[in-house]
């Protein structure tokens, strides 16, 4: 389905998204604040599907090795 996946330890980050992307979580949780203060940080761990906005910028806060599927569109 052209679905790769990725994978980090315990690490603090920022990011942005060029592209929209949705990922599974195999392992793992973290925490994802945007910088758009209007926006509540939320938490997600093994088992949850999220997707992701294209232009969102945001840090990830990884307290547990994350394993997860993902996909650009």
């Amino acid at each position: 389905f052209g679905w790769g996946t990725w994978g980090c330890g315990v690490s603090k980050f920022p990011w942005t998204y060029d592209q929209n992307e949705s990922c599974y979580l195999l392992a793992g949780k973290v925490t994802v604040t945007p910088d758009d203060k209007s926006l509540k940080p939320a938490t997600f761990g093994k088992g949850d599907f999220v997707t992701f906005p294209a232009g969102m910028s945001c840090t990830w806060d990884v307290s547990e090795a994350v394993n997860k599927h993902f996909n650009f569109f």
